[in-house]
């Protein structure tokens, strides 16, 4: 399975792309998309939407991982944050992907072990479990460790969708914890 992992921005979106094979885990690409500040909000939402569907198009993952955003202290912020991950899942839409949404909490817990993980902690997290030979770029990294998140669930999820396990199917994930 070929992972598309997004840290949505709208200044500075992460991008990256791991491939996995069981527990194996292995590193494809990985970027950062700068958008324009000097460009009115539609053109930069369009930036990102374009680069997006480039980065799709070229790495051609079968699934996408996003970082899902809570309310931040600036209303305004909030607000264009959720315009920029707008942008971002309509690209991936567009390029046919099915899409999970996990918290930074979910995130940071599957890479690191503790929801509570600085970012430095997440960049060397990433950087060990895919073997990479340097620290990526926060947003980078960012992206990278959400695509490594759905790695780590996405067997578990997947199993107790078929009842695979307990025998019931009466189980399954609530806010990256096995409930039911």
């Amino acid at each position: 399975m070929r992972i598309l992992g997004i840290d949505p921005g709208l200044r500075r979106t992460g991008f990256g792309v791991i491939d996995a094979d069981g527990p194996r885990l292995t590193y494809v690409a990985s970027g950062t998309i700068v958008v324009p500040t000097d460009l009115p909000l539609a053109a930069r939402l369009k930036t990102l939407l374009d680069h997006i569907r480039e980065v799709a198009a070229g790495t051609r993952p079968t699934v996408a991982a996003m970082e899902k955003v809570f309310l931040n202290t600036n209303p305004s912020s909030t607000l264009l944050l959720g315009q920029a991950r707008g942008a971002a899942l309509c690209g991936l839409a567009d390029a046919g992907l099915e899409v999970h949404e996990y918290t930074a909490l979910q995130i940071k817990k599957s890479v690191v072990g503790t929801g509570r993980a600085a970012k430095e902690q997440v960049q060397h997290m990433v950087q060990r479990l895919l073997s990479l030979n340097g620290i990526p770029a926060p947003d980078s990294a960012d992206a990278l460790a959400c695509a490594i998140c759905h790695a780590h669930i996405q067997p578990l999820a997947a199993n107790l969708a078929r009842g695979a396990l307990a025998g019931t199917g009466s189980q399954r994930i609530r806010n990256g914890r096995l409930v039911g």
